[in-house]
């Protein structure tokens, strides 16, 4: 009787220490997300005043098919609007290295970009909706004065984001993203960098997006940043 008694107290103080734990982890989870959205509010504001060049290139199996130079600003919309400023041509082909990548190519890179800017500037609306609905979780992220946080179903089902955050900076180190386009097979990975400004505006440096099914990768690096 005594062991049966042990073994039910063992029981009844491992539930409680799995609760509390739970608890703790479901606060800190709280307060990561309440900060992640708290600056990315705050730094969408800030970003909205600057106009910026953005150098993308494309690539398929690491031979590199297109290079362009854009104008960047944030729109009334909170969208990026973007304005082709040049190409760059291959030296003695006056129709530059555009024309060596096809159609369908081509249409398959803009795609991927235009799928990686729904994950590029999380939007805190939508990352406060998916916590209460238990798709967020926190994340690894392995260093001093910064968290992660993991996101599911973002953007499609089965997707998951991964966003690390500076808690010290209050500003986002990363970006992490395994998603799609048409179905899952259709395998598109992207990975951004952040940086910060003088003032403290925080921007995606660098941004790698992969399109398995056709090997091709866009590059973009964000520079010059001016306000308007």
């Amino acid at each position: 009787m005594d062991r049966l008694r042990l073994g039910a107290a063992m029981v009844l103080v491992l539930a409680a220490l799995t609760t509390a734990a739970a608890l703790a982890d479901n606060v800190q989870l709280q307060a990561r997300v309440a900060q992640i959205k708290s600056a990315i509010a705050a730094n969408k504001q800030m970003l909205a005043q600057y106009t910026w060049q953005q150098f993308e290139t494309v690539s398929v199996k690491g031979d590199i098919k297109k290079q362009e130079t854009y104008q960047v600003q944030i729109g009334p919309d909170g969208q990026q609007q973007k304005a082709l400023e040049s190409e760059q041509a291959q030296s003695g082909r006056p129709h530059g290295i555009k024309h060596r990548i096809s159609e369908d190519y081509e249409k398959y890179g803009n795609q991927i970009a235009a799928l990686a800017q729904s994950y590029a500037q999380p939007d805190p609306g939508k990352i406060q909706y998916l916590y209460q609905q238990g798709q967020v979780t926190l994340g690894s992220a392995g260093a001093p004065n910064t968290a992660a946080v993991v996101i599911h179903n973002y953007v499609k089902q089965g997707d998951s984001v991964t966003l690390v955050f500076n808690t010290a900076l209050k500003a986002m180190l990363s970006v992490n993203v395994a998603t799609y386009l048409s179905d899952p097979s259709d395998a598109v990975t992207i990975a951004g960098q952040f940086a910060q400004l003088a003032d403290g505006t925080n921007y995606v440096q660098n941004l790698t997006i992969n399109g398995s099914s056709k090997s091709l990768t866009v590059q973009q690096a964000n520079s010059n940043f001016q306000k308007r």
